[in-house]
C-alpha cells in the first residue's frame, strides 16, 4: 500500500512550493534534489475539488498534475455519455504528462477525490525529460506502470466477477487515500465500472453483511481490508507491487 506522511490541508487554493511539500508526491520524491528544485519556479500547488475536469478528450495538454492527496480518474466517455474508467492516478504518479508539443488528450481526467496537486506546464516537463536524469527515468517507469495497470484492468473486465471488480476498485482507492473513508456513491462506482447500479448495490450489501465495509450516504468506509483483498482476486495482487518500482520504496 502506498505510504506518505500526514498532509495538512491548506486553506488557500495556491501555495508556495517546498521540498517537503513536493515530496508528498511519490514521483517528485524520487527525483534528484537538484532536478526537483529546478522545477520549483514552474510548479504551483492547486486545489482540486471533486468532479473538476482537468482535461477532456482531444484537449491540448498544457499542464501535468502530480497529486498529493487528490485522486484523479482517467475515463473514456462514449458519444452516448457512457463512462468507463481506464485508470486512476494518486500520489504515486502524474496525469497529463505530454511528451510532444501540441499533444492531445486521449481520455478525460476528472478529480474523483478532492485534494491537492502540483501543476506543472508540460513544456517544462518535456524540457526536463529531454535533459535526461531522474526526471526521464521516473517518467518512463511511470509509463510502464500505467501500461501494467491498464493490462490488469482489461483482464479484470473480462474474467472477474462484479464482486471482485468492486473489491479491487475499493482497494485501488484505499491505496491512494489517507483515510479508510471513501467519498463515493454506489451509482458513481457503477458508472465507472460500466455495470448496472443494482449489481453494485447488491455487491455492496454483501460486503457490508460480511463486515468488510460500511455504507453511508455518499460514503463507503472500509472496515476489513484483508477481507477485501481476499475477495479481489489475482488481478489486484498482480498490479499491487508495480507502484513501488517508481521509487524503490517498500509499499
Amino acid at each position: 500500500m502506498f505510504t506518505t506522511p500526514h498532509i495538512a490541508v491548506p486553506s488557500r487554493t495556491t501555495l508556495p512550493v517546498s521540498l517537503t511539500g513536493a515530496q508528498q508526491n511519490e514521483l517528485l520524491r524520487a527525483l534528484a534534489r537538484g532536478e526537483l528544485e529546478s522545477l520549483f519556479p514552474h510548479m504551483e500547488l492547486v486545489q482540486l475539488p471533486a468532479g473538476k475536469e482537468l482535461f477532456g478528450f482531444g484537449d491540448r495538454l498544457d499542464y501535468a498534475y502530480l497529486p498529493t492527496n487528490a485522486i484523479i480518474s482517467l475515463q473514456y466517455i462514449n458519444e452516448d455519455g457512457a463512462t468507463t474508467e481506464i485508470a486512476m492516478i494518486g500520489r504515486e504518479g502524474i496525469a497529463g504528462a505530454a511528451m510532444y508539443p501540441d499533444e492531445r488528450a486521449t481520455h478525460t481526467a476528472i478529480v474523483q477525490c478532492a485534494g491537492y496537486a502540483y501543476r506543472l506546464p508540460t513544456d517544462v516537463l518535456r524540457a526536463a525529460f529531454r535533459a535526461g536524469g531522474t526526471v526521464a527515468q521516473q517518467l518512463m517507469r511511470h509509463t510502464s506502470i500505467m501500461f501494467a495497470q491498464l493490462a490488469q484492468s482489461v483482464v479484470s473486465s473480462r474474467h472477474s466477477s462484479i464482486d471482485q471488480k468492486l473489491c479491487r476498485w475499493l482497494l485501488d482507492r484505499l491505496d491512494r487515500s489517507l483515510s479508510a473513508e471513501l467519498a463515493v456513491t454506489q451509482e458513481a462506482i457503477a458508472n465507472l465500472l460500466g455495470v448496472r447500479r443494482e449489481s453494485i448495490t447488491a455487491a455492496c450489501g454483501k460486503l457490508q453483511q460480511d463486515g468488510m465495509i460500511e455504507c453511508r450516504r455518499g460514503k463507503i468506509v472500509v472496515v476489513d481490508r484483508d477481507g477485501l483483498e481476499l475477495g479481489a482476486g489475482a488481478c489486484y495482487f498482480a498490479a499491487r507491487g508495480k507502484p513501488e518500482q517508481l521509487t524503490g520504496l517498500a509499499l
